[in-house]
């Protein structure tokens, strides 16, 4: 059985993944962004090994997870599953980004490159990330008219690129993203097709599962049209986005 770090998991899709691999056995470690969620994700997901608490949106916050993280000892999987959704407006995080952009994207690439590395990493993206702008300019949308769809894309691109990238640079880890499908969460809503049970389904099997059966490098979906944006796995557009991320977070790519 495997010790798994879940970001996201005081509610919604991390944490119907929390509590399903903890009745498969599973050792899950449980992350939220403030004292109260940690205290709910506690109560909703009893047999937790424990809960982290770190707010994604800062970047110093972020690091110092990591650190904690890696306090608690070496985990075999990492699920990275935080996320916020576009219906917010231009929020600007401490350090002058987006929000999406800072939590859906900047954070992944953070504690990826600070935690030690586990076997397996599995990024949790959206099927509209084939909207994404891979041109990856002014990613921490500081200059450009603010579209919050068109942020939400771009950030989910942005994670796809992350793993595939961590894919070809770290052979020894299996590395993969995936799209749970328009689910019913606070942020997919009440209108979404999809059950967060349903939503839950690909998390637990590329979080839980054998990396050397589920192989590594691939984009996942639940969704019937398994679309990837043509750039995707471009390796120059990779290169810049951990370019950019270095350059924002000062935290070198470990390659």
């Amino acid at each position: 059985m495997a010790r798994i770090f879940i970001t996201g998991s005081s509610d919604g899709l991390g944490l119907v993944t929390a509590q399903a691999l903890i009745k498969k056995g599973h050792s899950v470690t449980l992350h939220a962004r403030s004292a109260q969620r940690a205290k709910d994700a506690e109560t909703a997901c009893p047999g937790a090994e424990g809960v982290l608490i770190a707010d994604l949106s800062s970047i110093s916050q972020t690091k110092n997870l990591a650190a904690e993280a890696n306090k608690t000892g070496k985990f075999d999987t990492v699920i990275h599953n935080a996320g916020v959704g576009y219906g917010e407006g231009l929020k600007k995080t401490e350090d002058g980004l987006s929000h999406v952009f800072a939590v859906n994207a900047l954070a992944p690439y953070i504690l990826t490159c600070l935690m030690e590395r586990p076997g397996n990493l599995v990024y949790v993206s959206s099927g509209l990330h084939t909207g994404g702008d891979a041109t990856l300019r002014d990613v921490g949308w500081k200059e450009k008219r603010w579209s919050g769809i068109q942020a939400y894309s771009d950030s989910k691109l942005m994670n796809v690129l992350l793993s595939f990238a961590v894919a070809r640079h770290w052979p020894d880890v299996t590395s993969n993203s995936l799209s749970p499908g328009w689910v019913r969460t606070k942020m997919g809503g009440s209108g979404a097709p999809g059950s967060v049970k349903k939503g839950a389904e690909l998390p637990i099997k590329l979080g839980g599962g054998d990396p050397k059966e589920i192989g590594t490098g691939k984009y996942h979906s639940s969704e019937r049209r398994n679309s990837l944006h043509p750039a995707a796995k471009d390796e120059n557009v990779q290169e810049e986005f951990l370019r950019i991320c270095e350059e924002i977070s000062r935290v070198p790519f470990p390659k």
